[in-house]
């Protein structure tokens, strides 16, 4: 029987962060029919937003890449406090990484593989779910990425 999520996250030797904290009126996770979707996620070091700032101006787009990585962590967090455990995820449905960017730069894609090369290791073959990618001018506290996901879980 091959390895679920909370096995294969520690054959990659990585812990969850501690379940988000919603920083507005707006619940983590919400679960209907079957589905659930977390909101968007950006990443946090002490209270403070790691590397704000645009990415190719202020953030390199490996270093972009890397905090998508991290986000997805921090809404998998999410996800398992909601429902129990990682192993009630069936598939990723959608994920979605917002990027901020500097004008002209356009290689938000590369920076969402961070995440989505998370969600196929975890998962497996059912951690490749649809994905938009979408730069934008600017993201709360002013984050170079947020991540938000799609899952079914019954």
């Amino acid at each position: 029987m091959a390895p679920g999520p909370s096995e294969r996250l520690r054959e990659l030797h990585l812990e969850l962060p501690p379940p988000p904290t919603p920083k507005g009126s707006y619940a983590p996770v919400v679960r209907s029919s079957g589905l659930a979707w977390v909101s968007g996620q950006i990443v946090f070091e002490q209270g403070a937003v790691v590397r704000p700032g645009l990415v190719d101006r202020d953030v390199p787009a490996d270093v972009a890449s890397e905090l998508a990585r991290r986000a997805t962590l921090q809404a998998l967090s999410a996800l398992a406090q909601e429902l129990g455990s990682l192993e009630r995820v069936r598939r990723v449905v959608r994920v979605g990484v917002f990027v901020a960017v500097s004008p002209g730069f356009h290689l938000e894609h590369e920076v969402a593989n961070g995440a989505s090369d998370l969600l196929l290791a975890v998962f497996g073959e059912p951690g490749r779910g649809s994905r938009a990618t979408v730069g934008v001018a600017g993201l709360p506290l002013n984050a170079p990425v947020e991540v938000e996901l799609l899952v079914e879980a019954p």
